[in-house]
């Protein structure tokens, strides 16, 4: 028993011995060569908004000197508003007043991580990781400091070997027990709430991982009201179709919380998009393009900065649900225009793609479909293969309603080429939506050629696949929704019960969508339902712009006045 408990000290002594060789090996600052080695984003911050720098107001606590206190408050502000350069720039900032202060190597690795736009370039991976090796190198503030350093650390380790799915459930798992060690950190729950939203699966329809970051920060936002990453992070956690309504009140809250922000100003449109809000989605998105025109302007980049495009995808969206052509083509003409972008990425990839096909496919100009051109051709298409499987699908519905079956066949083939790149990328929602295009283009083939139940079982099963995934954070919504897709084919075999049927599934998704209002409109006609005929008409012209040409509207008119239904407008 006594040699038992000899061995227990000696082990315990053993063990305190190798805790403080650890914190002895603890450094107060690193060197100037590992500093540089990071290659920090550095100058000025640039605002496009109010003077003042106003993003709101945050609480973060960090042993950082006072000296750097209002530096690292704004670096976290801009953090939470996804302006990533800006706070890196501010948190490289407070790193040169104190390259002592662990916290901010953290906020590089944070400024690297943007969990719910695409997964860290090479290049950021090797900066986020050399900030936290340097984070962990040094002496902590306290116990609580190290465990937010550790907990993004989780999301670098193996990030050659490990897939992005994996890192950001890791994450998330290492925020979670963060947040239940220090429930009451505020900042603590607000990004384990980003950090739920940035592993939820695109595929799971429950919305689990939302509702609950929906949870958190919703019980934190009373003691925080102008806190930017709660309004920022409930819009993300509620933009889907079944949630969206619980997000209004903080999208029309967010760009007034941060107007320094062009994100923030465009933000609140996610919201207004899924509630077919397209007024406000178009008001949203003319002052976030300003901004960011602006942004792109201050900053001296060559060209126009990415997220001017991602507005112009949200703003050709919104103006061509309000039938509104003109407004809509003026921004693809200019969006055509543009011939330098930075950073070229995925989201830049996606505007230049989607725009030209909406406006095509929207008003079924299958011949200017059909004769589509990639633009810009400089950019690297197969590094994006599912925004470039945009184009093929949209010259695929050109030819096929043109009878160019050879032609549409051929693209159907582009499109199988980049779903199978997709595939052994392992990148399987986005293979999903390709296979959704496929199923939707070859159905229309097969009802070309008169195989019209092949057709439509085929449609029929595109439409449940795009059901069970959500839509991609990156777009305001599909190019042609599927069920939308099922429910003109049913049109077409005067199957006009099934058809309002369709119709109405999409709008209860997307409501206010011009072309299911119309078709919900003219299948309830046929059906001799003047009740949801008269109510689907006024509604596509309330929602629709007053000077419109599309002839969808003049139809409408006509229904109501020789039904004696009045007309009624915005």
């Amino acid at each position: 028993m006594r040699i038992l408990l000899q061995q227990i000290a000696i082990g315990s002594f053993a063990a305190g011995l190798i805790a403080l060789s650890a914190c002895t090996q603890k450094k107060t600052e690193p060197s100037n060569d590992e500093i540089t080695a990071i290659d920090l984003k550095r100058g000025e911050v640039i605002l496009c908004g109010p003077p003042e720098k106003e993003f709101g107001a945050v609480g973060f606590e960090s042993s950082c000197s006072q000296a750097v206190k209002e530096d690292f408050s704004l670096a976290i502000a801009l953090l939470h508003s996804f302006e990533y350069d800006e706070a890196e720039k501010v948190f490289a900032k407070v790193i040169d007043k104190e390259p002592g202060c662990p916290l901010a190597y953290w906020g590089v690795a944070m400024a690297n991580y943007h969990p719910l736009w695409a997964p860290p370039t090479p290049e950021e991976f090797e900066k986020g990781s050399k900030a936290i090796a340097i984070a962990r190198s040094l002496k902590p503030g306290s116990k609580k400091e190290s465990d937010y350093i550790d907990a993004i650390a989780v999301f670098y380790k193996d990030w050659q070997k490990v897939d992005h799915a994996t890192r950001s459930n890791n994450y998330e798992k290492a925020m979670e027990k963060l947040y239940a060690t220090y429930p009451d950190d505020k900042e603590a729950g607000i990004f384990y709430a980003l950090a739920l939203d940035g592993a939820a699966n695109p595929s799971d329809k429950t919305y689990a991982k939302q509702k609950k970051a929906g949870d958190v920060l919703n019980a934190i936002y009373p003691d925080q009201p102008v806190h930017p990453g709660i309004i920022h992070y409930i819009i993300h956690s509620y933009d889907n179709p079944e949630l969206a309504g619980l997000a209004l009140s903080a999208a029309r809250k967010y760009a007034s919380i941060a107007p320094s922000s062009a994100h923030a100003q465009h933000m609140p449109s996610h919201i207004f998009t899924r509630l077919g809000k397209w007024d406000e989605s178009i008001s949203s998105n003319l002052v976030a393009s300003s901004s960011a025109k602006c942004y792109g302007e201050s900053t001296g980049i060559k060209g126009h900065w990415d997220e001017e495009l991602h507005t112009l995808d949200y703003l050709i969206y919104a103006y061509l649900q309000r039938g509104d052509n003109l407004h809509a083509k003026q921004q693809i003409d200019y969006l055509r225009s543009i011939k330098e972008v930075f950073p070229i990425n995925f989201k830049v990839a996606y505007a230049f793609a989607a725009g030209p096909a909406r406006y095509a496919l929207e008003n079924k100009l299958w011949k200017e479909a059909a004769s589509h051109q990639l633009y810009p051709q400089t950019l690297e298409w197969e590094k994006y293969p599912w925004q470039k499987a945009i184009f093929h699908f949209a010259k695929l519905m050109g030819n096929v309603n043109i009878n160019q079956l050879d032609s549409a066949k051929l693209e159907l083939r582009n499109l199988s080429q980049l779903h199978d790149t997709l595939t052994r990328q392992k990148d399987t929602y986005k293979a999903n939506q390709v296979q959704i295009q496929m199923k939707t283009g070859e159905s229309w083939i097969l009802f070309k050629q008169g195989k019209r139940d092949q057709g439509l079982a085929l449609m029929s099963a595109a439409a449940d696949l795009e059901d069970k995934t959500q839509k991609h954070s990156v777009t305001p919504g599909e190019v042609i929704p599927a069920r939308e897709s099922l429910a003109e084919m049913l049109m077409q075999m005067n199957k006009s019960v099934e058809a309002l049927k369709a119709y109405e599934a999409v709008l209860k998704q997307q409501p206010n969508r011009f072309n299911a209002l119309y078709g919900a409109a003219v299948a309830s006609e046929r059906i001799k339902n003047a009740e949801k005929a008269g109510q689907y008409y006024s509604q596509l012209l309330a929602i629709s712009f007053t000077e419109s040409t599309r002839p969808e509207l003049g139809k409408a008119k006509e229904y109501l006045q020789s039904h004696d239904q009045g007309l009624t407008r915005r």
